[in-house]
């Protein structure tokens, strides 16, 4: 197989993770929950965070660069291939809650393409809403099994989308202030205080937020296999992968300053902000919606990339080889272009169960939007946590000189330990009046749902034995 689909180029790398990792809804996001506050908290966790995961990756990468297993291929190189199962499930799993939330997203931006309004989407009914994220993954999943020919193209087109989008919302913002003098819409972004966020408890719930928004480069591990020159191509795909985030978020916070007040931000900013940002613009330079139905174009796209990749590589990671004395047979199953198909289905049920359990109980799709938006950044660092430990294995058992062994050893600790801290902070609903029903509900299966995925992965085995 790895020879037949040796045909990506290290910059199609850094965009098809641009594409899975990124999104210009992460700068609305981090703004919604601490307002211009986040420009600090950006270059703290691009400096403390993303820049040593881009390392770890890049070393793990390269160290193992022609597997197609990524994940699973690290931990059971590293450690054992228990360990690899149990990281390759946690990796694969997390992922269903991130694969629930993603087709709201497309029909959000569907809605704003046709409508025009900020609403629309609250008038539909829940079941509507799960009945067409249920659909759109199967159609997803349908398209995934078309393999990386597919994968390679959409995530170009998406990738390059994406970022021109990101490159108007922040050229046209400052141009607005900057050349039409026009008033920012946040206070004091003059004064260098402005900047700094206090350190509340509040603050640190919202930390998973930036994790979840700069973690998941790990997603194109399985795909270096495919580049010619896997080890001196993946680190420049890195670099500019890091440059691509960076500046987006850091520039992007400030561009939302000039447009939205941050000290009376709209409820409804995770979910809207971004067409709401793009229509003001539109409004400000004379050029009506366009703007705005542009994103909602590039955001289809993007999001189609997103979900397709989402869908096929925490896949191709659990269904390895390695795993197939923990997972029945029938969830091993490979088309002819190496999907794996059961797997593929799996993901789907689960993601449905959880969007319909969800539905029964928060009725307003902007509450269930930001709900699903705030499990993903619970859930998925926990995924990274496997990462970090193989890094810390790794260099334990490398002959290297004793300085640079510690300080590589630390590094891992450090990122490991952070994650972890974040990930259980994060469990604490945000935004929702603290310990009414909603907030149980939330906080209820904030904490079930990885117990439940992670406990469905300890009996997977279990049935593999009894079905011999």
């Amino acid at each position: 197989m790895k020879t037949q689909n040796q045909n990506l180029k290290w910059y199609n790398i850094s965009f098809i993770a641009f594409t899975s990792m990124w999104s210009i809804n992460n700068i609305f996001n981090n703004y919604s929950q601490q307002g211009i506050h986040a420009i600090f908290s950006w270059i703290l966790t691009i400096l403390f965070y993303l820049f040593p995961y881009l390392f770890i990756v890049n070393r793990l990468g390269t160290a193992f660069p022609n597997s197609d297993g990524g994940v699973n291929t690290w931990v059971n190189q590293t450690i054992n291939a228990k360990t690899a199962y149990l990281a390759s499930w946690t990796y694969w799993a997390v992922n269903i809650a991130y694969l629930a939330q993603k087709p709201q997203t497309i029909l959000v931006s569907l809605m704003w393409l046709f409508t025009g309004k900020a609403n629309a989407v609250n008038q539909l009914p829940s079941t509507m809403i799960a009945g067409f994220s249920i659909g759109i993954l199967l159609f997803f999943v349908w398209l995934a099994l078309k393999g990386i020919h597919v994968l390679s193209l959409i995530g170009n087109i998406a990738g390059i989308t994406l970022l021109l989008i990101s490159i108007i919302l922040i050229g046209l913002s400052f141009a607005a202030i900057f050349i039409l003098h026009l008033p920012a819409a946040s206070p004091h972004l003059n004064n260098v205080q402005t900047y700094f966020p206090r350190f509340t408890p509040a603050y640190f719930t919202t930390l998973s937020m930036l994790i979840f928004a700069v973690g998941g480069t790990e997603k194109i591990s399985p795909y270096i296999g495919n580049l010619k020159n896997g080890k001196r191509e993946f680190p420049k795909s890195m670099l500019l992968l890091a440059l691509l985030v960076g500046g987006s978020a850091i520039l992007g916070t400030f561009s939302l300053s000039f447009l939205f007040n941050d000290q009376a931000i709209p409820q409804d900013l995770m979910m809207n902000g971004a067409y709401m940002a793009f229509q003001k613009l539109g409004r400000i330079f004379h050029l009506g919606n366009s703007l705005m139905i542009l994103y909602a174009i590039s955001n289809v796209l993007s999001q189609i990339a997103a979900l397709i990749i989402s869908i096929d590589a925490p896949a191709r990671i659990l269904f390895a080889k390695n795993n197939q004395r923990f997972i029945p047979r029938i969830l091993m199953k490979r088309n002819a272009h190496g999907a794996p198909i059961g797997g593929y289905f799996l993901t789907v049920i689960l993601s449905a169960i959880l969007v319909i359990i969800s539905t029964l109980k928060i009725k307003n799709a902007s509450n269930f939007y930001n709900w699903l938006l705030n499990l993903n950044s619970v859930v998925i660092p926990f995924k990274f946590l496997f990462i970090f430990l193989a890094f810390i294995f790794l260099i334990k058992h490398l002959s290297i000189h004793r300085w640079k062994k510690f300080s590589q050893l630390f590094l891992g600790i450090w990122i490991f330990s952070i994650t972890l801290i974040v990930s259980i902070l994060g469990m604490l609903p945000k935004n929702i009046e603290t310990f009414s029903s909603n907030w149980w509900f939330q906080f209820a299966l904030n904490l079930a749902t990885p117990i439940i995925l992670g406990g469905l992965g300890i009996i997977l085995p279990v049935i593999k034995k009894r079905i011999k």
